[in-house]
């Protein structure tokens, strides 16, 4: 019989967890791979046979944490109504930074001094950030949103609902804001003051 893999992807999306949970509540310092393997319960040899180093561990963190955000939006269906569809991408924006929010300071901030993505971890956000560039170009093409470059367009919609995000994740929302109202209007009329004025009063 074979011997079962003890260091398998199970352990590994584990120490990812954990360590993003280290990094993102008690900050860099405390993400030691003695630590973390205490934590998890396992060996420090898992811990480097499975990542290498804390600087591996670091941009693994971060590669994991695009490649989830990525599937998400990914995952989000197209109407064919470009307004609907960027509302529908933000909501999927803060259901993955809600289901991950211990990945989130890995990857929109600078929360490890010193850390620089590698070229794949490069690849996997621009690869997440081209499901918004998309739909964009879709109502550039469509002739639907107004004369600006599409960069202007996309970002100005990631501003809106990374925002919210970042308010809702670090408790700063006001108590009578219903999220799941709150998002959608806020995303739709974002999206709408990009419309071509005949477009918009259609």
């Amino acid at each position: 019989m074979p011997r079962p893999k003890t260091h398998d992807e199970a352990l590994r999306v584990k120490l990812l967890d954990r360590a993003g949970v280290l990094l993102s509540t008690e900050g860099p310092k405390a993400l030691s791979l003695r630590k973390l393997a205490a934590d998890v319960d396992t060996s420090t040899t898992a811990v480097y046979s499975l990542f290498g180093s804390k600087p591996d561990l670091v941009s693994a963190l971060y590669i994991e944490g695009f490649r989830r955000f990525g599937r998400r939006l990914a995952a989000v269906p197209r109407t064919g109504d470009p307004i609907e569809d960027l509302v529908q991408l933000g909501l999927a924006y803060r259901a993955s930074a809600l289901a991950d929010p211990h990945l989130y300071p890995i990857m929109f901030t600078k929360s490890v001094p010193g850390f620089e993505p590698n070229e794949e971890a490069v690849r996997l956000a621009a690869d997440a950030a081209n499901a918004l560039a998309v739909i964009v170009q879709i109502g550039v093409d469509a002739g639907v949103f107004i004369d600006v470059p599409p960069t202007s367009i996309a970002v100005g919609c990631w501003g809106i609902v990374h925002g919210l995000v970042t308010l809702e994740l670090n408790g700063n929302l006001p108590p009578e804001f219903e999220p799941e109202r709150g998002y959608a209007d806020a995303l739709r009329a974002n999206a709408r003051g990009w419309l071509k004025p005949e477009v918009f009063g259609a």
